[in-house]
């Protein structure tokens, strides 16, 4: 089992949105990928209500049956359409992906 785990900072404003609404956006796209997605077990996407210094706005918390599924699933067409949306509105993106 693999793990991926996604954070963004969005920034202050992008595609004409505030950070919240562009939040709400990539959580329903990025949600929109289950059961599309060949070896992807679960995916999760959250948003920030704490608004600290420290806190990102989005994250994504996703399973994979091995690492070649997590190898699909960012070449995947679906997947690579929203990364230009995702990119556009991120000011930081952090991740981490490990293995079970």
């Amino acid at each position: 089992m693999v793990k991926h785990i996604v954070m963004w900072r969005l920034k202050d404003a992008a595609h004409g949105n505030t950070p919240q609404v562009n939040a709400r956006l990539i959580k329903e796209k990025l949600e929109a990928l289950r059961s599309r997605i060949s070896g992807l077990v679960c995916i999760e996407v959250g948003i920030d209500f704490s608004r600290t210094d420290s806190s990102a706005d989005v994250v994504l918390y996703s399973e994979f049956v091995d690492r070649r599924a997590l190898q699909e699933y960012q070449s995947h067409p679906e997947h690579e359409a929203l990364k230009p949306f995702i990119g556009e509105a991120s000011a930081e993106r952090r991740l981490v992906d490990y293995e079970l």
